[in-house]
Order: structure tokens, then C-alpha cells, then sequence
């Protein structure tokens, strides 16, 4: 059973004959990751023009696609938006311009990637999603209160970010991709941003059609979140997410998300970033990983164990990391 076709049955509830990886070069993995760029984006630097529309911050920063300017003070950190592209008001609405992303070429480094490895499974990486890119034009304090205040000029810029993102759906099927997925942080410690209303209302309706375009095309939908989203979850199945990509499981708790979801969502996660990871404790790591196997793995599929990122940025040493590692392969 090739790796490509292991992800696609976890995926599905279709019996693999282990659970899916997905662990850091040279761990490792089942997928092979694809993604999409305008070239428009600047580099990580001191550059005096950005700077100066920035006054008084003295870090390192760039302009990403959308126009938004990101600084940073460590070089480890991916740092933060400090000033958005529509910042100042949404008047500068009718003017703005989103990337364009339909020219096909510009996912031909993904299709190589994506033929390089043809037994492994192929997942085309969004631009982003609705709110984490509008998140981000606004600024997240301003945003917050756009979805009370100035939900026109919300949804608005939404279907514009929504047909945006049609278009790059399309084109990573035109290219062979298995799937694709999104980053969309909606949750703090213990709440949504937003009440789970709002986000029915505002967001809810962006995710069927996103979701329901890749599913025309065959192809599932993985989605990574932060914090605490489980009121929302039921949601997500709902409209037909295929995997969700949980950091801190333990933060909804990994035996109350298997008991309510397991078999009906992939869980896609490292052993929990914040609560377990960190200890430094190997018997406490081996044993979440097994316990995730157990809860989010006994539906016929529905677990893909995983590495965080950065192990060094949250500082966890590589020997605790592979402590999960072998955990999880071992079963």
C-alpha cells in the first residue's frame, strides 16, 4: 500500500493497513506538499520603504501578497501583522485589489513536486482562508469588531476572498492534487474569537462553498486550527471537512474529541504542543501518542500523527520529539 493511497483510506474510513504520517524530513511522510505564490511577496529585511510606513517599530519585515506588512524582533519567530493593507478604513475597499492567483503557471512548482513523489499523497497548500486573510487586511482588533459593526464591508470583501480561492481550488485539481488545505486559527485558550452565532452566520456559509469545490473535484479538505474550536466542530463536519489539524488536542480534550468525532473527522496532530510536549517527560509523551491512537485511530482511519513545525522554536528538544515519533510508529 503506497503512502498516497494510505492517507487517501485514513482519510475516508477505508482501513489503511497503519495510520498516516506525516513527520519532518528525514522522519517520515506520507505526503509531499505543494504550494502557490504570486513571486510578489518581498523578503524578510530592513528595507526602508516598508519601514517607513511602519514608524517607530525597528525589527525585520516584509510585505506579504495581500499587502499587509509583517515584523518581527527574533528571526525564529514568523512574526506578525503589523499594519494591514486596509488598516485604516474600509473605504479603501472599492480600490483594493486581492493576488491573482488563476494564472496555471504559477502551480507548476507544485506539480513538480507533486510528480517527483508520485506514491506519496499530493496536498496543495491555500493562500490562506476567509478569515485568516481578511484577518489580517484589517488587523485582527479591528476585524473583531468589523464582524459586529460593518458586516456589509464583510461580506463583501469575503466573496471576493471566496472567489479568489475557487480559482486556486480549481487549478490544484487541474494539477493532480489529492487535497488541499488552510490554516484558520478561530480559537483562544478556551472560546472562539467570535461566538459560534456569528460564525454560523458570517463564515459557516464561505466554508460550503470552498469545501464543497474541492469535493466536486475529488479532492478532501484539511484544515489546521489553534485553540479551543469545539463548539464549531460538528459544524465543520457538517460542511465537510475532511481532517482537522489540531496542535493541543488536549486543550478539547483527545478522549472527548475521539468519543464525539473519531470516524467522522481525521485527526491530523502532533502529541499536544502546549500540555504534554513541553514536560520533556517520555513516558508521558509515549503514552499520549498511543492514547491518540487509540481514540482518534479505531474508526478504520481517521488519525495522521505529525511533527509541529519548529520543534526548537517551543523549546522542545529532538529527542523528545522522537520519542513521539517512535511512539506513534510503533503503535
Amino acid at each position: 500500500m503506497t503512502s498516497r493511497e494510505i492517507i487517501k483510506r485514513v482519510l475516508e474510513f477505508k482501513n489503511p493497513e497503519r495510520i498516516g504520517y506525516d513527520f519532518l524530513s528525514p522522519h517520515p511522510s506520507d505526503i509531499v506538499w505543494g504550494g502557490v505564490s504570486t513571486g510578489k511577496a518581498t523578503k524578510w529585511g530592513k528595507d526602508p520603504e516598508i519601514l517607513k510606513l511602519v514608524p517607530g517599530f525597528e525589527g525585520e519585515v516584509y510585505m506579504d501578497e495581500y499587502g499587509n506588512i509583517w515584523g518581527r524582533l527574533e528571526s525564529i519567530t514568523k512574526g506578525e501583522v503589523i499594519r494591514g493593507a486596509l488598516e485604516d478604513g474600509w473605504e479603501g475597499l472599492d480600490n483594493y485589489q486581492l493576488p491573482d492567483y488563476s494564472p496555471l503557471e504559477l502551480y507548476q512548482p507544485a506539480k513538480k513536486r507533486f510528480e517527483e513523489q508520485p506514491d506519496k499523497y499530493r496536498l496543495g497548500g491555500l493562500p490562506g482562508f476567509p478569515f485568516a486573510i481578511m484577518r489580517y487586511i484589517r488587523r485582527m482588533e479591528n476585524f473583531l469588531m468589523d464582524v459586529l459593526l460593518y458586516k456589509e464591508e464583510v461580506l463583501r470583501l469575503n466573496d471576493m476572498v471566496v472567489n479568489m480561492l475557487l480559482k486556486v481550488i480549481d487549478n490544484y485539481a487541474a494539477i493532480g492534487a489529492d487535497g488541499v488545505t488552510f490554516a484558520e486559527d478561530w480559537g483562544t485558550q478556551d472560546r472562539l474569537l467570535i461566538s459560534p452565532k456569528t460564525w454560523r452566520e458570517l463564515f459557516k456559509p464561505s466554508f460550503k462553498v470552498l469545501v464543497g469545490r474541492a469535493h466536486t473535484h475529488g479532492m478532501h479538505v484539511l484544515m489546521h486550527s489553534c485553540g479551543y474550536i469545539y463548539d464549531i466542530i460538528p459544524d465543520l463536519i457538517e460542511v465537510g471537512i475532511d481532517a482537522l489539524q489540531l496542535d493541543q488536542p488536549e486543550l478539547m480534550g483527545v478522549e472527548r474529541l475521539g468519543e464525539n468525532f473519531g470516524g467522522k473527522v481525521t485527526f491530523w496532530s502532533p502529541v499536544d504542543i502546549q500540555k504534554i510536549m513541553q514536560t520533556g517527560n517520555e513516558q508521558l509523551i509515549k503514552e499520549e501518542a498511543k492514547k491518540m491512537i487509540y481514540y482518534f485511530g479505531r474508526y478504520g482511519g481517521g488519525f495522521i500523527a505529525k511533527d509541529y513545525p519548529q520543534w526548537d522554536a517551543i523549546g522542545v528538544k529532538e529527542e523528545w520529539a522522537q520519542w513521539a515519533r517512535d511512539a506513534f510508529m510503533n503503535g
